[in-house]
């Protein structure tokens, strides 16, 4: 009865020991994907009232965790029974994200930059409908992220068995969802720490010098992951592409992967941008 119990025992570990070697390899693998969901949703998560960041920091941070109780089951299915269609869940979430990254190259180069006081004004009209808006697309967008994650993840794990398989992406999906929202978090708040810095030091010395400097830092911080987290989104919509259609993976192989992939993330917005545009519209004309 104890040797059996102990045998139980030692089957845990190896299994446990297998898991922490597969899970490393597939988080290291995911280390790129990881970095673009960083930026890309530190991005999405900022631009809201302070008293309002954490609320909503935490409702897309649900909605994150609800994405992989959806995507890891239906991934471990598809990939044992039908595989050749997790490719075309990729493609069509490649020109998802290739639309939300060129969407955003053409409002910057072509819309009016509003004013202080019609922000404020803005703001004041439509606070709860805008913020539900922008947490119902860093959902969406963080549900294709994901299923890339999820995707490389059980990449890694093709050849072991169905229960490291399914603890080494379960895992790689949590470290994912907590390490990049904590984050975001992280850096959403810099600027109330260093305003609390500032008032406990009472503007004097080098914590009062600290929070000046979080202070300042946070703004420009936000500006370069509008930047990178917008290239964050081509590049991975050009990478599904290269590497789940064959004809682009072939073509310009003397042409650096990152170009090639920005490039093709760029002509994938270009081709999805008037189908959801319109798409957008007849929706919009069915709720009429």
């Amino acid at each position: 009865m104890a040797s059996g119990f102990f045998a139980i025992l030692d089957d845990i570990g190896a299994l446990m020991d297998d898991v922490a070697v597969a899970s490393k390899l597939a988080t290291r693998k995911t280390a790129g994907i990881l970095g673009d969901d960083l930026a890309v949703n530190a991005e999405k998560a900022t631009g809201f009232l302070a008293s309002r960041e954490l609320p909503v920091l935490w409702a897309i941070t649900k909605g994150s965790f609800l994405n992989k109780l959806i995507i890891v089951p239906i991934a471990l299915l598809l990939n044992a029974f039908f595989p050749v269609v997790i490719k075309f869940i990729l493609i069509l979430g490649g020109f998802y994200l290739a639309f939300e990254g060129v969407e955003k190259i053409i409002e910057f180069l072509f819309h009016r930059a509003k004013s202080a006081p019609e922000v404020v004004a803005e703001a004041k009209q439509d606070d709860g409908q805008a913020e539900n808006a922008k947490i119902k697309s860093a959902i969406m967008t963080d549900f294709i992220l994901s299923v890339e994650i999820v995707i490389i993840a059980l990449g890694t794990v093709l050849n072991q068995a169905i229960t490291v398989q399914i603890l080494t992406v379960s895992v790689v999906a949590i470290i994912a969802t907590i390490g990049v929202y904590g984050l975001v978090a992280l850096i959403v708040r810099m600027d109330d720490f260093g305003h609390k810095l500032i008032t406990r030091s009472k503007d004097k010395g080098f914590y009062a010098a600290l929070g000046h400097f979080l202070v300042k830092l946070l703004p420009i911080i936000i500006k370069v992951l509008a930047v990178v987290g917008t290239i964050a989104l081509l590049l991975v919509a050009g990478g599904i592409f290269v590497h789940n259609i064959e004809y682009l993976h072939h073509i310009f192989p003397n042409v650096l992967s990152i170009i090639k992939e920005l490039a093709f993330g760029l002509v994938g917005g270009l081709i999805a941008l008037p189908i959801m545009m319109g798409g957008k519209k007849i929706l919009s004309l069915v709720k009429k």
